[in-house]
């Protein structure tokens, strides 16, 4: 019988509002309540807010119109879309300096994989290595993350919101049933609102309810597919798999909504800051892409793909945008539904500078094609952020073009 796995999530607390109160420590830093987030005090969405305002009801992918109103004192500052790249590449080699595999999950969470080092650590238990872990993150990159650990993903994150802020949980190997117990339904990833309002027909709220209903009603309730993966979530039982992505094999961007969405403009709307901060990285990394996809995950669970192949990497917000457009506008015509996720995803890298890439400019350009417009526009805005930072501009819609 094989080892249990020995899997941890490093998830840093409020990242982006840590990143924040770094870069300005006379400004933001010395606010109380920080929310970061959105183009001013009254437009766009927030992306992360301070412990203390979260106490006023403040969350994330929340209007920041309706932020302010409920914490009206809160000091609001744009992402530091540079600053908070840097700290995560500096997080990653921190842990992968204690870890033989580690896979970012997103920008401010990564799962390691320990298993099999228990002799490299002394037998010693998994909660002290974890420990030692996060002190090191906190004195190399002066961020502070939350870890959690067991022998799913699933039981992982699950411990790191345990574990918040700042702190240590551990779900030692058969432990998995009780500590899922104190769970609502609600709390799994991947039970959104949408799914949470089906669950409620049958009075289903917490993990133990589900549990007490047994696998056959929740398969006869939910169907086969969503019934069994509940039933096994409260068991605790999830991928074990942990793989480390390469640098540059894809930049993705995605972001999962409080509430399930179905209006075609919001979501068009909710794409153009992931297509901006996809395509800033991008280029960052001297980068071009080749292939642009859109992923929608609907209410239901369901993952659906478009993507398209250009005959010349490009990298502009503009040319990206205009196909992530298309895409979008595709998967929302084949299946207009609620959604739950959108994301962005940018493949097939290749280095900059390359000549087929320098004469797919001189030609005449295809529908949806990069321009030296284009390109020269992205540079220019690179040019100001640089100078500005990152939140000085956004990519925003293009004027209409007159027949």
């Amino acid at each position: 019988m094989s080892a249990p796995r020995r899997i941890l999530l490093a998830d840093a607390d409020a990242f982006y509002v840590s990143v924040a109160r770094l870069v300005d420590p006379e400004g933001a830093g010395r606010a109380e309540c920080l929310i970061v987030g959105g183009s001013s005090r009254q437009r766009g969405v927030v992306t992360s807010a301070s412990y203390e305002a979260r106490k006023f009801g403040v969350t994330s992918a929340m209007p920041m119109a309706r932020a302010i109103r409920l914490c009206p004192q809160a000091t609001v500052v744009p992402v530091p879309f540079e600053a908070c790249a840097e700290k995560s590449r500096q997080i990653r080699e921190v842990l992968e300096r204690h870890a033989p595999v580690v896979e970012a999950a997103s920008q401010d969470e990564a799962y390691l994989d320990l298993t099999g080092t228990e002799r490299l650590y002394h037998d010693e238990p998994l909660e002290v290595t974890a420990r030692r872990i996060r002190e090191d993150v906190l004195r190399v990159t002066r961020i502070s993350v939350s870890i959690g650990g067991g022998t799913s993903r699933l039981v992982a994150k699950m411990a790191a919101t345990r574990a918040k802020p700042g702190g240590v949980h551990i779900v030692p190997p058969g432990a998995e049933l009780e500590f899922m117990r104190g769970f609502r339904l609600g709390d799994i990833p991947g039970v959104g609102a949408r799914f949470q309002e089906r669950l409620a027909r049958w009075n289903l709220d917490t993990v133990e309810q589900a549990l007490a209903a047994g696998p056959d009603r929740l398969r006869d309730w939910l169907g086969n597919r969503e019934g069994l993966w509940l039933w096994e979530a409260c068991h605790g039982i999830g991928s074990r798999h942990v793989e480390p992505k390469t640098r540059n094999r894809s930049i993705s961007r995605d972001e999962t909504f409080a509430e399930d969405i179905d209006d075609d403009t919001e979501l068009e709307r909710l794409l153009i800051p992931l297509v901006d901060r996809a395509a800033s990285d991008l280029r960052e990394h001297g980068l071009g892409a080749r292939t642009i996809s859109v992923h929608i995950r609907d209410w239901d669970f369901t993952s659906r793909l478009a993507n398209r192949t250009v005959p010349a990497a490009v990298i502009s917000d503009r040319a990206i945008l205009r196909i992530a457009r298309e895409l979008l506008k595709k998967l929302r015509r084949a299946r207009p539904v609620p959604a739950r996720l959108l994301g962005v995803k940018l493949s097939k890298l290749e280095e900059e500078g390359e000549p087929r890439d320098q004469l797919a400019l001189l030609e005449a350009p295809q529908a949806g094609a990069e321009t030296a417009k284009d390109r020269a526009v992205a540079e220019v805005v690179d040019k100001l952020r640089g100078r500005l930072g990152e939140g000085a501009i956004a990519l925003g819609r293009e004027p209409r073009r007159r027949g």
